[in-house]
């Protein structure tokens, strides 16, 4: 332990320590620290090192470790309490608490002991003068965990009951054990009204709102309040993450994720802490943890998922089921022994029935990246279904099979094709006559695609074979599209001429009907359609076809939901053709119509498409209400029928709409719909990725910031430039670095805005590039490293040059100033750039031509006088001579003045800044002992806010301030 000579650099090492990440590694330190502590032989100097080794482990997995610091203090106190100091007495006595909680959770400490512990912390806090309070809260989470619910409830009473002193615990926390008495007495909303000033942020401490993020899960989801559970679990779980003392927060996440059909997410969160399984200082928190690990594995299991592979103790691999078993054991084991200390079954009833527990939710999204427990099953995208159609409990005979197959193909069903393959699966087993084998060919060939050619050949032989000529026709119509669709498109279009010629025969004959003659012309329209868009030729002739379709089929479709659907499909064929023609307000109004003839034949999953279409020519028109609408209006119509992908691209589109007009919120909501779709079609990678993207910017812009970092931190894990462009991880990681600017995490900030900066230094457009080095210089100062950001600065300073932002420029040289002071520069430095920021205002303005610019130009001038003179203050050494500080603050006040000057030359906009610069060169002239100065430039103040509105705050501010530089002048 190199350094530790004196009590002062014991101290700095303590401090140092303190800021370490909670763990052995801290702990192990902290005996070290003793150990030296010790050689010094001063008494303080050893009870600080004590007092800073119970803390740590305190606040880690060695709970169990505290006692004995604790134990010498005490004795340290009893012998010679004048070796402790007013900060050390009361600390003394703080930790009381720490320690009743302590033996509590240790089912080695008998219940004897606790109670002779509590008395003994009522008595000193007696003899110290302090109040009950803490001693009855102590005695409340006695009572609730042995179980003693009347006593835990006068205990409760007295505890409110009592003056708050300096032993109390903060308010965060005695909220946080006052909304847990709620919870367990069945009161969910009263406990969630107790711990909303934490939740809001008005009491906070090193362990809240940690834990009461985490104790908001299960009433929030009991109320059916899922989005701020959501918010909750994503925003506490980010504070309780790299806390290793916290395992019965991080076992609230856990159990959050099971009853909310997250169980993969679940996974991940056992596999970041496997030393929660095993880690044995805190005997009540690895009850908890490993009762819901159980509790997952439950669920696994009952996903019919018992022998996955999961994360569990380290030594072995374990399946989902072993897991749950031996996690049970371990957890019942913990729970008797506290129950035979505890003499009553309250925490093994308590635990029993938290396993126990049945899920809250099916699947409530939660925006960051989902892996499936379940393999997905592989669909084709843009293609409606329906949810799976229930198995019957018995297999029904080929008759009742083929009508219900034939029932739903004739009204256009989603379900249509699987009820054909049930048909053909029975059809094995029994003799059946070429016209239902035709239908079986004819069926399972639409669910083939390219490959379906042959098969609709079979089909036609089949159905001419049964006599029915018109429909082997439109058989072998329908091969000639499947070759239009794979390419073939000469071959479609040469095959596509017998069968129209023969089927318009047929049908002059009346030796066919309307829908076989319509299969035909609408095969054939949608070839001449393919020709269209593959070679941008035969427009003419499209239009034709189609309009000779829409000739037989008009009027004609009534009840025959087959004819309204070819009427509806034509009508959206000339709507491309218009759009094809550049006619886009035409074919937005044709895919409407088609839109509406589908849903008039209550058949609206067909007009998901075209209501896409009409948002997309909305969109390129400008028409972003209209957009809005067709967009809203697929959704409704599509409904469970569109596969997930098309889901999650209908929500990804909304958001973007929606996000436009500035509704974050519910754009925001629509991102997590498009995100929660992605994972189900297992796009996570992609669209997924997207819409993550698209949440944490949505998020953002609500100051969600730690929800957003985490939606933000798991898209860049799937962002990849090939696939989503470079501009979108840029974007990415520059939100992400504002969130954690926001959240403090100023190091991990600087970090991410570099990396985004790297990649936009290779664009031509330089100014993102410039920015984000600004913004991670920027971060680097705050994360404490001054010479890094003075880099930054200086690269983003050459950037702003060469794009001649003048304003930027500036900025980043009064910021190297202020680091300047900070590093080896020194003051002499921090001037040197100062005064260089002033020369880059002045030769600027003085070649400005615009006038509006050159406004801009005076007031960052006035603002850097204003930084100087600040910056020239607060420069001068503690240990300066008088004439050095007369020296610096002259020179600092003609700085004022020249700010003065400049602000008073842009007239009301720039009061505020004037006055500000008025009253800090009134306090220089007060500190230069001129008071009549002093007073002359507060009255100033007071006289320039004359008849302002007392309402703003900035008016109330600036002549409170007055008053006060005033009030020696007037004594």
């Amino acid at each position: 332990m190199a350094g530790i000579t004196d009590f002062d650099s014991l101290r700095r090492a303590m401090a140092e320590n303190s800021e370490e990440p909670e763990g052995p590694a801290r702990n192990a330190r902290a005996e070290q620290l003793l150990a030296e502590a010790e050689k010094l032989n001063i008494p303080l100097a050893v009870i600080e090192a004590l007092g800073h080794q119970l803390k740590v482990y305190n606040y880690s997995s060695e709970k169990d470790k505290m006692f004995v610091p604790f134990a010498r203090l005490l004795r340290m106190w009893d012998e010679r309490p004048g070796d402790f100091d007013e900060y050390e007495t009361h600390s003394l006595h703080w930790v009381f608490k720490w320690m009743t909680a302590g033996m509590l959770d240790q089912p080695h400490v008998p219940l004897a002991s606790i109670e002779k512990w509590l008395g003994e912390m009522e008595h000193r806090y007696r003899l110290a003068g302090h109040s009950e309070r803490a001693v009855r809260s102590a005695e409340f989470s006695v009572a609730g965990h042995i179980g003693d619910l009347p006593r835990a409830e006068r205990a409760y009473a007295a505890w409110l009951a009592a003056d708050r002193d300096r032993m109390a615990d903060c308010h965060a926390c005695e909220l946080h054990g006052q909304g847990g008495w709620q919870l367990r007495s069945g009161r969910d909303e009263e406990a969630l009204e107790l711990w909303r000033p934490v939740l809001e942020g008005e009491y906070s401490c090193a362990h809240e709102p940690h834990t009461v993020l985490a104790s908001s899960l299960l009433p929030l989801l009991r109320l059916g309040r899922f989005d701020e559970a959501r918010a909750h679990h994503l925003r506490g779980f980010r504070l309780v993450r790299p806390m290793e003392s916290m395992r019965g927060a991080y076992a609230d996440h856990v159990e959050f994720c099971a009853l909310t059909g997250n169980e993969a997410r679940g996974l991940e969160l056992l596999a970041e802490r496997p030393a929660y399984f095993t880690d044995t200082g805190q005997p009540r928190s690895r009850m908890d943890f490993l009762a819901v690990v159980a509790l997952l594995m439950d669920r696994l299991t009952g996903l019919g998922l018992g022998e996955q592979r999961v994360p569990g103790p380290a030594g072995r691999t374990w399946t989902a089921g072993e897991l749950a078993a031996h996690a049970r054991g371990e957890a019942l084991e913990l729970a008797a022994r506290f129950d035979a200390r505890n003499g009553t079954s309250s925490v093994g009833d308590r635990l029993r029935e938290r396993m126990a527990q049945r899920p809250l939710a099916d699947r409530l999204p939660l925006g960051v990246r989902a892996v499936r427990t379940a393999p997905a099953v592989p669909v084709a995208p843009a293609v409606p279904v329906a949810p799976a159609v229930p198995v019957a409990p018995a297999t029904p005979e080929l008759p009742a099979l083929l009508a219900e197959a034939r029932r739903l193909s004739d009204t256009l069903q989603p379900h249509a094709l699987e009820a054909w393959a049930a048909v053909a699966r029975a059809a094995e087993e029994t003799e059946v006559d070429p016209y239902v084998r035709a239908e079986i060919a004819d069926h399972t060939a639409m669910g083939r695609g390219p490959e379906g050619v042959a098969l609709f050949e079979r089909a036609a032989e089949l159905y001419a074979e049964a006599g029915d000529e018109g429909e082997a026709i439109a058989a072998r119509a329908r091969a000639a599209y499947v070759r239009a669709l794979s390419g073939e498109l000469d071959e479609a279009l040469a095959g596509i001429d017998e069968p129209y010629d023969r089927i318009l025969a047929l049908y002059a004959e009346d030796a066919t009907g309307v829908r076989q003659t319509a299969s035909v012309l609408m095969s054939r329209a949608r070839i001449l359609m393919r020709r269209v868009h593959e070679r941008s030729t035969g427009s003419a002739a499209a239009e034709r076809a189609v309009r000779e379709l829409l000739a037989l089929v008009g009027g004609r479709g009534g009840a025959d939901v087959r004819l309204v659907s070819r009427a509806a499909e034509g009508r959206a064929m000339l709507a491309e053709l218009a759009e094809h023609a550049g006619d886009g307000e035409r074919a937005a109004e044709l895919f409407r119509q088609a839109s509406a003839q589908f849903v008039g034949a209550e058949l609206p999953w067909f007009a998901v498409e075209y209501q896409v279409r009409v948002a997309a020519l909305a969109h390129e028109q400008g028409d972003l209400a209209e957009a809005e609408r067709a967009l809203r209006s697929a959704l409704e119509h599509g409904g469970p029928y569109v596969e997930p992908v098309g889901r999650a691209q209908l929500h990804l589109q909304l958001a973007e709409v929606v996000g436009g007009r500035g509704a974050a919120e519910e754009a925001a909501e629509h991102a997590l719909e498009a995100a929660h779709w992605a994972d189900e079609a297992g796009e996570s990678a992609t669209l997924g990725a997207w819409a993550r993207h698209q949440l944490g910017g949505f998020l953002l812009r609500q100051g969600r910031f730690a929800e957003a970092a985490e939606v933000l931190e798991s898209a860049l894990a799937d962002l990849r430039a090939e696939t989503h462009g470079d501009g979108a991880v840029v974007q990415a990681q520059w939100w992400l670095g504002d969130c954690l600017s926001e959240l403090g995490e100023h190091h991990a900030a600087a970090e991410r805005r570099l990396q985004a900066a790297e990649t936009a230094r290779h664009w031509p457009e330089q100014h993102d590039h410039a920015t984000l080095a600004h913004l991670a210089a920027e971060s680097l100062g705050n994360a404490g490293l001054p010479a890094e950001a003075d880099r930054a600065y200086r690269r983003a300073g050459e950037l702003w040059r060469a794009m001649g932002n003048v304003h930027f420029l500036v900025r980043s040289l009064r910021a190297r100033a202020w680091l300047a002071l900070r590093t080896e520069a020194g003051p002499a430095g921090a001037r040197q750039l100062m005064a260089d920021a002033v020369r880059e205002c002045r030769q600027a303005l003085e070649s400005a031509d615009d006038p509006a610019a050159a406004e801009r130009l005076a007031g960052e001038l006035g603002q850097t006088h204003r930084q100087f003179g600040d910056l020239l203050a607060r420069s001068v050494p503690e240990d300066a001579e008088d004439a050095e500080i007369q020296e610096a603050f002259e020179a600092a006040l003609a700085e004022m003045a020249a700010a003065i000057s400049v602000f008073a030359g842009l007239g009301a906009d720039a009061l505020h800044s004037r006055t500000g610069a008025e009253l800090a060169a009134g306090w220089l002239e007060a500190d230069l002992s001129r008071p009549a100065d002093a007073a002359a430039r507060a009255r100033a103040v007071l006289a320039a806010y004359e008849g302002a509105d007392p309402a703003d705050e900035t008016v109330r501010a600036r002549q409170a301030e007055a008053r006060q530089l005033l009030e020696p002048t007037e004594q």
